[in-house]
């Protein structure tokens, strides 16, 4: 294990055993959190990314399983765990933050009940301390009156309140990763605004390593030390912001792009992607976007596409770059 990674995703495969047959959810999937560092998933529904998320804290439903690969907790693999050992990962090694608050919380239960719950359970405090430290992470969040929120029920919150207390349960442990699936999808985009500011604030504040798995580009644009393109359970590209927006390598990053409204106000149209998202049931030997991609080639249908590294650092799965980059290397041989 290299010591400049806290976590480490080696080729990971991940699939839902259904009556149709075997979802193959996530698909060799490989990359690298180093501490403190922020990590961005992105891809549209069905691309993989929050099953790669389940996968690493290991809440999949009864019929998923991580079907090979390894996840590298500081060296150790997690998917070796016993469940004993999973509940101790949990919480106060790794945290998530999921997509819908108001379904995270548990309705018959007060916030504090719920919060000090998670603090009883991964940490060595008592109730008197464990509500303390409740009200604690409820300041912390930018909860106003946190000792009169600790006594109401979930649904007596806004759902940016509801939000910011998943995020202080999330973090009321210290975790050294904190997975945010979607944290922003359900509510309105002032309250998006503010709690990714939150969240930044956080993470410089406590220095845990974050990954960010979202479907818009335009929330992590300014947030994320690298990003990842998933498409069809695969990674298409990795890179950094500036990379993956000004120099993408991959068509169905071009593609996502395309159709973001531009910010400076031109009245360029946006462009959506042609065609159908993947049937995972149904995967083609090639390149899993071939069949939506204009530019595609024979050998995108029957090979998938290695992985290469384009000249500023980045890498992009695309027989289209690796066609480039080999006539850009056969016209270099010939000028030498």
């Amino acid at each position: 294990m290299s010591e400049e990674y806290i976590l480490q995703v080696k080729d990971l495969h991940t699939s839902f055993y259904t009556d149709s047959g075997e979802v193959k959810a996530v698909n060799g999937v490989t990359f690298n959190l180093a501490p403190g560092k922020i990590l961005g998933i992105v891809g549209e529904s069905g691309s993989g990314k929050s099953v790669t998320a389940y996968s690493i804290m290991q809440i999949l439903a009864n019929t998923g399983k991580i079907v090979s690969g390894q996840v590298l907790y500081k060296g150790q693999d997690i998917t070796k765990f016993d469940k004993k050992q999973m509940r101790g990962f949990r919480g106060k090694c790794c945290s998530i933050i999921f997509q819908d608050p108001m379904t995270s919380l548990n309705p018959v239960f007060t916030i504090g009940n719920q919060l000090m719950e998670a603090i009883l359970l991964h940490t060595d405090k008592d109730k008197k301390q464990a509500w303390e430290r409740a009200v604690e992470m409820l300041e912390l969040v930018g909860v106003n009156e946190p000792r009169k929120r600790m006594k109401q029920y979930p649904h007596e919150l806004s759902g940016g309140m509801r939000q910011r207390v998943m995020i202080a349960m999330a973090l009321a442990c210290e975790p050294d990763i904190l997975i945010a699936d979607e944290p922003t999808t359900a509510l309105d985009v002032t309250i998006q605004a503010q709690i990714l500011e939150l969240m930044q604030e956080l993470q410089k504040k406590m220095g845990m390593a974050i990954i960010m798995v979202t479907h818009d580009l335009g929330v992590i644009a300014s947030m994320c030390d690298e990003i990842i393109v998933m498409y069809g359970g695969r990674v298409c590209e990795r890179g950094t912001a500036e990379d993956i927006f000004y120099r993408s390598g991959h068509e169905y990053t071009k593609g996502l792009l395309r159709s973001i409204p531009k910010a400076d106000g031109s009245k360029e149209r946006l462009v959506p992607i042609a065609g159908t998202p993947i049937n995972l049931l149904n995967l083609p030997k090639g390149c899993a976007f071939c069949a939506r991609c204009d530019e595609a080639m024979k050998i995108c249908l029957t090979e998938v596409p290695p992985q290469v590294q384009m000249p500023d650092g980045h890498y992009a799965s695309c027989w289209l770059t690796y066609k480039r980059q080999m006539n850009e290397a056969e016209v270099g041989l010939n000028e030498q």
